[in-house]
């Protein structure tokens, strides 16, 4: 063994012993690699993994967590379930069955979707409103349901590892050249990225080998596989459009820096796949998909704007907003709002027309009756003034504040319930006062989304014409073309169903 080990290392025994503690190390990262050599699952070939499927579902699950904090979900069970339909149907079909798999709605405009190693899939609301048929949607869900049945993000893992430990190599050859003595490591902290690597691809290797897995599933599952080359094209070209009009790229995974139609390994790869026999073609409803997808939300929603927000509160009527603490419950009248937190305490905002010109800290004692305010301080926000403090009512602390926007006088009176968590509560309703401000402009508020909505083309049907009226704020002949496929030119046949925006 020491023989064959300095013919490999090209040493002899008397060599220095710096070079044969290199070389070990080096051969041991090396017996690491042979030894992690598995099947992959999807495509019978040997790859580098670094981790068991067990360890794989548990890293899965702490990430999706980490996901499900961090990401606003979109709230919409029926299409959830629909999503979750197609998705255990190709499931069944694919090279990891036996695999529970969990998919998820992200609220987010972004045209993008990925997936997390143990079998969880996410899709964003943004990649769903440019899909055109359930075929399309499932060709989506199978492109990601390929990267985790060929373990993709588990493979760049394993290549990060032996990078990370071939580092380690010649760090412990500086340490020694130097005298130091100190032997380095590095501790991978990769779950932090797990969820970003989705996100932005694997490479054009593994993109390619998901289309083809994923077109495969579609085969087995019913649906025409060159459904993966009609979805890639639509958001091929908004990919481009985004780069004509923004100058940046950073479509969906990366996409393809040719046209999908001019790809020849891709089209060999879906080529590749076969043509669907008539007793295997699935009996796809299109009107399903059409169900499902009208009234989904177009570009931002309201609460993909206010995702740090998760208890926003919006006036319409006075135009003010504010966020209550989290899991508040909040009840307002026209005019009025009541935010009470169990046993912790309340809040309550109401408003006042300003008729004399007083700095809120005498509206405060004049107005209010309060003079004996503690914790006092005076309130800059948002180009808006106030003063606050706590004062106590029948033996009960609570804290005050009022601030002034326009001709009026917002009073906010919250109550410390609790004895034990006085100061808690008191930090809260203070952090609470500090996000009063106006509504401003541009800001989505809650049900005023703009939605899909479909309806047929007549014999006369025109862009240009629907869009000179439509919602879209920006390129809206060109987003209601990407959104139907008809980007750059072309025009739907009568009776045929397109989404408009609304």
């Amino acid at each position: 063994m020491n023989k064959v080990f300095a013919t490999v290392m090209n040493i002899t025994p008397g060599k220095p012993l710096l070079k044969r503690l290199a070389a070990l190390l080096l051969l041991a990262v090396v017996g690491v690699s042979l030894s992690s050599c598995a099947v992959n699952p999807a495509t019978g070939q040997a790859n580098l993994v670094l981790m068991s499927e067990n360890k794989e579902k548990e890293i899965g699950l702490e990430e999706h967590e980490k996901v499900l904090a961090s990401m606003p979900v979109y709230e919409d069970e029926d299409l959830l379930a629909y999503i979750t339909e197609i998705g255990n149907r190709l499931v069944r079909v694919s090279d990891r069955p036996d695999l529970d798999f969990t998919f998820t709605l992200i609220d987010s405009p972004e045209i993008n979707a990925f997936a997390l190693p143990g079998g969880y899939v996410y899709v964003n609301r943004g990649l769903i409103t440019f899909t055109n048929s359930e075929a399309e949607l499932a060709a989506v869900i199978g492109h990601e349901i390929g990267h985790i049945t060929a373990r993709h993000a588990v493979q760049q893992q394993a290549r990060s590892g032996l990078a990370r430990a071939a580092t380690a190599v010649g760090g412990v050859v500086t340490a020694v050249a130097t005298g130091s003595g100190y032997i380095g490591s590095q501790v991978s902290q990769v779950a932090s990225i797990w969820a970003q690597a989705g996100l932005s691809g694997y490479g054009r290797e593994a993109e390619l080998e998901a289309d083809q897995l994923g077109a495969e599933y579609l085969h087995r599952a019913g649906y025409d596989p060159a459904a993966m080359i009609e979805v890639i094209t639509v958001l091929k070209n908004q990919e481009d459009f985004r780069r004509r009009v923004t100058g940046e790229g950073g479509g969906y995974h990366g996409l393809f820096a040719t046209h999908p139609r001019n790809d020849t390994r891709l089209q060999q790869a879906i080529a590749s796949v076969g043509e669907l026999d008539r007793n295997q073609v699935l009996a796809v409803d299109d009107s399903v998909f059409r169900k499902h997808i009208d009234g989904l939300i177009v570009g931002e929603s309201n609460a993909s704007q206010t995702r740090d927000d998760r208890n926003r509160y919006y006036q319409n009527l006075l135009g003010y907003t504010m966020v209550f603490p989290p899991e508040w419950e909040v009840v307002e009248t026209p005019t009025t709002v009541t935010a009470s937190g169990m046993e912790q305490g309340t809040m309550r905002v109401e408003v006042q027309r300003l008729t004399e010109n007083i700095q809120p800290r005498e509206f405060v004692r004049d107005k209010l009756g309060i003079s004996d305010l503690q914790k006092s301080e005076e309130i800059n926000q948002y180009r808006l003034i106030g003063f606050t403090g706590v004062t106590e009512s029948s033996g009960i602390p609570e804290r005050v504040a009022v601030i002034y926007m326009g001709p009026r006088a917002y009073v906010f009176r919250g109550t410390m319930t609790d004895p034990e968590s006085v100061d808690e509560v008191d930090d809260q309703l203070l952090a609470s006062i500090r996000t009063f401000r106006s509504i401003q402009r541009g800001e989505i508020l809650p049900g005023s989304e703009m939605k899909i909505r479909f309806a047929q083309a007549s014999e006369y049907f025109d862009f240009a014409t629907v869009a000179s009226t439509s919602r879209i704020a920006q390129f809206p002949e060109e987003t209601l073309r990407l959104l139907n496929g008809y980007y750059p030119t072309g025009t739907p046949k009568a009776g045929e169903w397109i989404k408009l925006v609304e």
